[in-house]
């Protein structure tokens, strides 16, 4: 199984795993600490929160995760407050506003990427949850002091964990986001050069092919969203943050660029010279020397010796077709972009300041999606809300809190991910059960309960869960199993040790964490054909409003990187090995380079009867790329083209730029005919007897 970036980001480098389980049970120690001689109502809430803080310690991504958790958790206390404030005497309502609240966080956690503000909003969740929760436990001595003391308290322990934890991680051999991002960068420039490589290879597999994309995609997130956290590392961070989006912008180009030809290639072979099908063996050549290399400098000399030779071409050769015009000026656009990706790549350890900025990578946000996430969240909370309500078990408190964490953390993951990570969390709380039950709680209430006793009993688990949180296949049971430690074992300076309430509590925690997994598995996201089919429709609106953007390339790409990593995502959960709406989104992505290249061709032919029919031909792309993607054949396209094509020549004379743009419109036309052939032939659709079919398409 793939391991997809929204788990994989959770997760960090090797490393050993021995010293970052030390520096853990240090920051924790620290947090317990300095909550117990602040005398804080629950100093286990500052565990809870350092303890979160150590997933993913590089110390750039523990600063923001650190603002993100305060933030978050001020947010949800002024909110738990505002509920309280009106809705005291109604406790149904209050109820109804808070599980409202907490759906509305999950919904918008899921609008994001980066785990860091997913969990801001988990924590707003959370905060305004045990501020309206444990005021209404008692109710009867509420007033509006008291709930301002719950709020504080908590925001005072998730701020006294976060800023601990944040301490260790930069005194205590701190570990850098930027390294990470250099290996990340490092990774996604072989991997995107193994892809030229393969996709101009005529004998190259379909199968290889998609999975070098998928892996290039997967990685483009996890750099777009570290370089996020390396603006805190220092006064080099904003602009190695700048350097990583840059690179992440110009591989998403190559990808589309690089296409051109593949396809051209391989579908359309009959329409190339000799001379041409040459240059593209040396071209492929040529990437792969580049992979070869360890050299920054050896890369960046071959790559412009590269781009010199295509010049040279186009200059000694003349196009025999406007078609081969256009292949020609796609591959000095392709080489042209991987000059600008390895210097963006220097300029993460060396200052570059000729570089433009570049936007970010960003999610893809559908309503549907967070619907359906912010409603399975507020079920979870609404059973645990119910049980409560029914029982006035403190155990069912632990039912309407925890859950509702995770569930916000791990409603952006895939299905198949969200079953694998909510198995491993479920066994790490039963292990914590025991251990808590039997081994801390057993030693500590026959301690004298000092602190230096307390935090010996409790190292040693803290230990041995930490070590699992350093692992990637581990990492769910060791969050499964160092949160409900924490919450059974409620380390304070006055411990009581009840056992009934433990067991309680600890029954609350396995139950909840149940509840969780199973209402995961039964209220299902919807199905993955409609979301593929909302994705496009997404990319084709972004067709359509191309024009309106200032950096368009840039826009574009920002927008389509999350986008196609969901189409990859969905096809592999589907299992089928033709990977056809993959391929609709890599159409996609070249449709839109296509369209800002042709503006950039005929800037000085921009006469207000050219405009109209841009403007008419841009529309009419959009939707036939839709009919394409429906397995249908259309002429409007065509019928577009001609018409600018009309309009650009007007009485001007022969002009290469024209000729270039005529080879553009019919290789876009080919494309979209392969491409209805081909999604007609996958979803046994009837084709017009008059229409011939032409390659798959599916094996572009």
């Amino acid at each position: 199984m793939t391991l997809h970036p929204a788990f994989a980001q959770l997760l960090m480098p090797q490393r050993s795993a021995v010293i970052y389980a030390f520096k853990g049970v240090i920051s924790m120690a620290l947090a317990l600490f300095v909550a117990m001689y602040l005398e804080l109502d629950r100093p286990y809430w500052a565990l809870v929160s350092a303890v979160f803080l150590q997933v993913r310690p590089e110390s750039g991504l523990v600063i923001e995760k650190a603002i993100c958790q305060i933030f978050g958790s001020a947010i949800g206390g002024v909110v738990g407050i505002l509920i309280l404030a009106f809705l005291m005497p109604y406790p149904m309502l209050a109820l109804g506003c808070l599980t409202l609240w907490i759906g509305l966080n999950s919904a918008a956690g899921t609008m994001m990427h980066s785990t860091n503000f997913i969990y801001a909003f988990a924590m707003a969740g959370m905060t305004a949850a045990l501020v309206v929760i444990l005021v209404m436990v008692n109710a009867s001595t509420a007033s509006s002091q008291s709930v301002f003391e719950i709020a504080q308290a908590r925001i005072s322990e998730i701020t006294v964990g976060a800023i601990c934890a944040m301490l260790v991680s930069q005194l205590l051999w701190p570990v850098k986001v930027k390294d990470g991002l250099r290996g990340h960068a490092r990774n996604v420039i072989n991997k995107s050069l193994d892809y030229l490589a393969l996709e101009l290879d005529p004998e190259g597999s379909h199968d290889d092919r998609h999975q070098h994309a998928d892996e290039i995609l997967e990685t483009l997130m996890l750099l777009t969203d570290d370089s996020s956290a390396v603006v805190y590392e220092g006064p080099e961070g904003p602009g190695r943050a700048r350097a990583s989006n840059l690179l992440c912008n110009k591989v998403m180009s190559l990808l589309a660029v690089v296409q051109i030809l593949g396809r051209f290639q391989r579908n359309h072979a009959e329409l190339m010279t000799p001379a041409f099908r040459e240059l593209l063996t040396r071209v492929r050549e040529q990437f792969q020397a580049i992979a070869a290399t360890d050299s920054y400098e050896e890369g960046y000399r071959l790559a412009q010796a590269l781009r010199r030779r295509l010049l040279q071409y186009r200059s000694d050769h003349e196009a025999s077709s406007p078609i081969e015009s256009r292949m020609t000026q796609a591959a000095l656009e392709l080489v042209a972009d991987l000059v600008l990706v390895l210097r963006a790549y220097n300029a993460l350890e060396n200052r570059d300041n000729t570089l433009l900025k570049a936007a970010k990578l960003k999610p893809h946000r559908d309503l549907l999606l967070g619907a359906t996430n912010g409603f399975r969240t507020a079920l979870v909370f609404l059973i645990g809300a119910f049980v409560w309500m029914q029982t006035a078990s403190s155990a069912a408190l632990m039912l309407m809190i925890l859950p509702v964490v995770f569930s916000i953390m791990f409603a952006r993951l895939p299905q198949g991910i969200q079953s694998f990570v909510l198995k491993r969390l479920l066994v790490g709380v039963m292990w914590a059960i025991p251990v808590s039950l039997f081994f801390a709680l057993g030693l500590l209430a026959q301690s004298s309960g000092d602190f230096e006793i307390l935090v010996l009993v409790l190292a040693g688990p803290y230990f041995a869960g930490l070590l699992l949180l350093a692992e990637r296949p581990t990492l769910p049971y060791g969050l499964g199993f160092c949160i409900p430690f924490t919450i059974i074992t409620q380390p304070a300076n006055n411990m009581s040790f009840s056992i009934d309430t433990s067991v309680s509590t600890a029954l609350g925690l396995f139950v909840g964490v149940s509840v969780l997994f199973w209402v995961f598995r039964l209220v299902t996201p919807p199905d993955s054909l409609l979301m593929q089919r909302r994705l496009l429709k997404a990319t084709a609106a972004d067709l359509k409003d191309i024009d309106r953007h200032d950096q368009p390339e840039d826009w574009f790409n920002g927008r389509m990187g999350d986008r196609l990593l969901k189409l990859a995502n969905y096809d592999q959960g589907t299992g089928t090995r033709d990977r056809y709406m993959t391929d609709l989104g890599f159409t996609g992505l070249n449709l839109g380079h296509v369209s800002i290249r042709l503006r950039r061709l005929i800037e000085g032919r921009r006469t207000p009867q050219v405009e109209t029919r841009l403007r008419r031909w841009q529309m009419v792309l959009a939707d036939t790329y839709l009919l394409s993607a429906r397995g249908e054949v259309s002429s409007d396209f065509r019928e577009a083209s001609h018409a600018l094509l009309r309009a650009l020549h007007g009485d001007a004379e022969a002009d290469p730029q024209i000729a270039n743009v005529e080879g553009m419109f019919e290789r876009l036309a080919l494309t979209f005919e392969r491409t209805a052939h081909t999604i007609a032939e996958a979803t046994g659709k009837r084709l017009p007897a008059n229409e011939p079919v032409e390659g798959n398409a599916a094996a572009s």
